[in-house]
């Protein structure tokens, strides 16, 4: 799974189809993620020391990985991701649909270079 925080992302299935945000929370183990605005649930909170009003409380919970997609920044349209070693050994992320690279996952390893 290589989305990380601040990633803009459109998701796939569900309530919130087509809609985007940046990624707020990764949870890696659980295979989930948040999204900024998307699957939105009302909580009612009752008043206590901390909150002293009460009322009911928006927020975001996890949706699964499997329903986001990474926005393409040359196309902004949702891709699929892959990985590619540079010539230098470099791992990169890239975009599957126009071939751009989006981040570099590691650094540069001589075993993985080509060698010319």
């Amino acid at each position: 799974m290589f989305i990380r925080l601040n990633d803009t992302v459109q998701i796939l299935t569900g309530n919130d189809k087509g809609k985007r945000g940046k990624i707020l929370a990764v949870d890696r183990t659980a295979g989930k993620v948040k999204v900024q605005g998307v699957n939105v649930v009302k909580k009612h909170i009752k008043p206590n020391r901390r909150n002293q009003q009460g009322g009911i409380l928006e927020k975001e919970m996890f949706v699964d990985v499997s329903n986001v997609a990474l926005i393409d920044p040359q196309t902004n349209t949702p891709t699929r991701t892959g990985i590619r070693y540079e010539a230098d050994g470099t791992k990169v992320l890239i975009a599957k649909k126009s071939g751009t690279v989006l981040r570099s996952i590691s650094p540069p390893r001589p075993r993985y270079a080509t060698k010319s």
